[in-house]
């Protein structure tokens, strides 16, 4: 069973961070690895023709294994969430009248792309509102499966709510979008590396992760699988190390037409990135050495109890069977709260949480430890309103 791994990161102790879906801090490992490939560079002539391919396929593998896929060349190095959704939306055809659909406050770039393409094609962006319920989870599953029709042509969706965590049915979803043809995209960033995905069993036709968050990598890298669908499409750019025969520098100068395997046409120009690439490996070395589930199930028995105080006390949170362990919303009553005395709290406790929509985001990880959760509850009773006396 995982225990708290605080002592891998550089964390105060006089901080509670429970906000890694906002910004993951950086394990001491992927520091190193940044510093030596940073270091790296001052000895260019050191740098061989394998190294601008073996990490990068290094990488492709150990992605492979944290969304349990075996399929390495199905995986792209990509630099933004954004990126991966502009090649999706580039292979994308839409007819007027056809719909894609969405949850409501998704992600926005998870939402852009997806309006210009309906736009232009006289299609419809259909956001599925979250409905107000108290089976809300189940309620908003329910009308995403029902907004599905036969002019669908993509469900494109996070695995859950990047704003509180909603679970996202995506077998049910799946199984939908194959009955009628439809593509399933998913937005794996406040997920992948923190709640399992088999991506073998489940056959997205894209999922698409940024680095800095869950899989604990650094800015501007992320990881993308691209399903059969993609096989013959177009990518956004047209970089030389995609095309077959780049590993022969000396006749680059032919120039190729066909595409390296898989996935590789749709890699970020310069993928082969000394410093993200590297950093990036070392972060998930680490996560499959803890391994996803048990990361899961840390955080779950970590914020179970506290959830369940904070609800004894007027807050409100999804059941525990419909809301992950990893990342989930608060949801107060400006009755039973003062919501400035709150943030004021939090603060001066130095608690670290999102506020996000109409939720207050918690997302705990392995470093973390009952005593956050405790400044978290401290932080909650000190802006809990005083119970109104009836009036006899």
């Amino acid at each position: 069973m995982l225990t708290c791994q605080k002592s891998l990161f550089q964390l105060p102790e006089s901080v509670s961070y429970l906000n890694c879906s906002y910004l993951s801090p950086q394990l001491r490992s992927v520091e190193a690895a940044g510093i030596a490939a940073v270091s790296g560079k001052n000895h260019p002539f050191a740098i061989q023709i394998n190294d601008f391919f073996e990490p990068v396929q290094r990488l492709k593998h150990l992605f492979a294994q944290v969304i349990q896929t075996t399929d390495n060349e199905r995986i792209a190095i990509i630099p933004s969430v954004s990126y991966g959704m502009a090649t999706v939306a580039r292979n994308l055809q839409l007819q007027a009248g056809d719909n894609i659909i969405v949850a409501e406050d998704q992600f926005p770039s998870n939402i852009y792309a997806w309006q210009r393409l309906t736009e232009n094609a006289r299609a419809n962006l259909r956001i599925v509102h979250a409905p107000d319920s108290a089976q809300r989870t189940q309620a908003w599953n329910d009308a995403i499966l029902q907004h599905i029709d036969d002019r669908t042509r993509m469900v494109a969706i996070g695995s859950v709510h990047w704003t509180d965590g909603t679970l996202f049915d995506l077998k049910a979803i799946r199984q939908k979008t194959r009955e009628i043809g439809a593509l399933l995209v998913i937005d794996g960033t406040q997920s992948v590396g923190a709640l399992p995905i088999n991506v073998g069993d489940l056959q997205p036709d894209a999922l698409i992760c940024a680095g800095y968050k869950w899989l604990l990598g650094p800015y501007a890298i992320g990881l993308a699988y691209y399903g059969p669908h993609f096989d013959n499409g177009v990518p956004i750019e047209e970089n030389w190390i995609n095309r077959r025969h780049s590993e022969d520098f000396k006749n680059l100068v032919s120039y190729e037409s066909a595409y390296q395997l898989g996935a590789a046409r749709y890699a970020v120009g310069e993928q082969s990135n000394f410093i993200l690439v590297p950093m990036l490996t070392a972060a998930l070395e680490q996560l499959l050495q803890w391994n996803v589930a048990a990361i899961q199930a840390y955080t779950r028995q970590l914020s179970a109890q506290p959830v369940a105080q904070l609800i004894e006390m007027g807050a409100q949170a999804e059941i525990a069977a419909d809301r992950c362990g990893h990342l989930f919303g608060i949801r107060i009553q400006e009755r039973d709260f003062d919501f400035q005395k709150l943030q004021a709290e939090l603060a001066e406790r130095q608690v670290f949480v999102s506020f996000r929509g109409n939720a207050i985001r918690v997302s705990p990880h392995v470093y973390n430890e009952a005593k956050d959760f405790e400044q978290l509850i401290k932080s909650f009773e000190m802006a809990r309103r005083p119970a109104l006396t009836p009036v006899p």
